[in-house]
């Protein structure tokens, strides 16, 4: 086998998730001169599609004209390759071939690669025989195959020996596996196909590449890459790692420089920009075989905070996350289900009281005597939100907090501070709860309600589990006379956290019990009334 392996560049088909494949011109023309002068086996361009829904780059499409107009260097002449997602194929198989290839001798393009998942793939097999008749060479990427039986995969290689597929692949496409597993996955390929084997690492866990170079020592003779590991997520086994590693296998090992100053000068700062790359978010994505796209979404938006992510990564544990779906994202980042439950009445000690809500925003510190005046000459009943500390503790009459992975965290500092606590305690998971069992709690339940607000006496249904929209649900349920707030400041423009928290502002003054918001500190939303807390001493 040494001499045979050959290596896949695929970064600007796999990497065109972060800018949707729209790559520099000058970009491209350098990374082909660096791999061309690395002596890699082919250079996968992009996706070859009929789906034109929103703008994506050339490198989303790589139609011949696209490939034209690129200087490809001699040396990948006859080793460009693209790739076809299989769900694209699934009907009218040979009618959509027939729109996205010519046949090889009008095209720049060598090599065709079908990903598919297990259910696809029968489906997809022809599409082989098709592409072959029209003088491709045809890989076949199977996804998600750690899900199968080691029997199971060897009858779906079995199937592949009945088409001229050139290379089949099989994908980590969690990041989950390790060397032994790839090796055990590798022979069970080998008992049902006698051809080339290939492999497609992902970095969730750290071991993309001595899961690739297991795979070679294990019979895999096709291996993938992509410069620094771009790709969905944690990335890939990494192109500058993965050809040096292989140099005892490969006959030409090429000259790394040009692609050194490549990394350098754009895929550095691109990665800086993105944030491809293993952390331990991945890496425990991984380890629960959950879709990499759900941390690198929430990586991506500022609305997901560090406890975020780790409940959604806990949620999607035990409900299963191995096919990303936004709509399954957005609700396992809303942790409370089912009836609401609560046994503290706020009306007892709010109604008809002023109540002032402490934020965390800088502006508690830096109006701290003023506020701490207001308070004494007005006395309202006082909640700080989780474990803010710049305002006097015997000001604070309660602590408010929601969020199971925040009230984890934040554990041994709840159980030191002397207010009690408002949470939804009933409804806490069991570990939550023993957490807390020697704190004064008050527990006012929690409903999820998209459509809004709606409160009742010992709980409330509410738009969204963010700790503010939980304290104006207390509250209101507690009839208070009025609402004032402070540390309210907003998030650094751009910061969506922003227009959450003000589609919250705006939910709650839709309904006709709600109360007129008046913050006593500066605040960039506009749906709070303004008054200085000066004017109120």
């Amino acid at each position: 086998m040494r001499d045979s392996i050959k290596l896949l560049d695929c970064t600007l088909r796999d990497g065109g998730y972060y800018n949707s494949w729209d790559f520099d011109t000058k970009l491209v023309q350098d990374y082909l001169l660096a791999m061309d002068a690395l002596n890699v086996d082919f250079v996968e361009i992009g996706f070859r599609s009929l789906n034109n829904n929103g703008f994506k780059g050339g490198c989303a499409y790589s139609t011949d004209a696209f490939l034209n107009s690129l200087a490809i260097p001699s040396g990948l002449v006859n080793k460009v390759g693209v790739m076809v997602n299989g769900s694209e194929l699934v009907s009218a198989q040979e009618s959509s071939l027939a729109k996205l290839f010519s046949s090889k001798d009008k095209s720049p393009v060598s090599l065709v690669r079908i990903a598919c998942h297990v259910h696809e793939f029968e489906t997809c097999l022809p599409a082989a025989s098709w592409l072959k008749n029209q003088g491709y060479l045809v890989g076949f990427n199977l996804m998600q195959v750690a899900e199968q039986t080691l029997e199971e995969i060897t009858q779906l290689a079995n199937k592949a020996n009945e088409f001229p597929i050139d290379a089949l692949y099989f994908a980590d496409s969690m990041g989950s596996l390790n060397p032994n597993q790839i090796s055990e996955i590798t022979n069970a390929f080998k008992k049902g196909w006698a051809g080339d084997l290939g492999i497609h690492t992902h970095d969730n866990m750290g071991q993309a590449i001595s899961n690739s170079i297991r795979a070679v020592e294990a019979g895999v003779t096709w291996v993938d890459s992509t410069v620094t590991g771009m790709g969905r997520g944690s990335g890939n086994a990494q192109t500058e790692y993965l050809s040096m590693a292989l140099e005892p296998y490969r006959k030409d090992k090429g000259n790394p420089t040009k692609l050194f100053e490549l990394i350098r000068k754009y895929f550095k700062p691109m990665q800086a920009n993105y944030g491809w790359g293993t952390n331990p978010y991945y890496y425990m994505a991984g380890r629960f075989g959950i879709h990499p796209t759900y941390i690198q979404e929430m990586l991506q938006d500022s609305r997901y905070s560090d406890e975020d992510i780790l409940a959604v990564i806990e949620h999607l544990k035990i409900e299963g996350g191995k096919k990303f779906s936004l709509n399954t994202l957005e609700s396992a980042r809303h942790f409370y289900y089912g009836e609401p439950r609560g046994k503290w009445k706020p009306a007892d000690i709010m109604q008809d009281r002023d109540v002032l809500i402490i934020g965390t925003g800088p502006g508690v510190g830096k109006y701290q005597q003023a506020i701490e005046e207001f308070i004494k000459r007005y006395k309202p009943y006082v909640i700080a939100l989780n474990t803010q500390k710049n305002i006097c503790e015997d000001l604070i009459d309660a602590r408010a907090a929601c969020h199971p992975v925040r009230l984890l965290a934040d554990c041994q500092e709840h159980l030191k501070l002397p207010q009690p606590l408002i949470t939804p305690a009933s409804m806490l998971p069991i570990d939550v709860k023993q957490a807390f069992q020697n704190k004064k709690l008050l527990d006012f339940g929690i409903a999820l309600n998209e459509k809004g607000f709606e409160f009742h006496a010992y709980d409330a249904e509410l738009p969204s589990s963010l700790v503010i929209a939980y304290v104006l649900a207390v509250v209101t349920s507690g009839r208070a006379e009025r609402v004032f707030l402070a540390g309210f400041d907003g998030y650094p423009a751009g910061d969506s956290r922003n227009n959450e928290i003000a589609q919250t502002f705006r939910q709650y003054q839709w309904h006709t019990e709600s109360k007129k918001l008046i913050s006593l500190t500066p605040t960039s939303y506009e749906q709070l009334t303004q008054q200085s807390v000066y004017g109120m001493i």
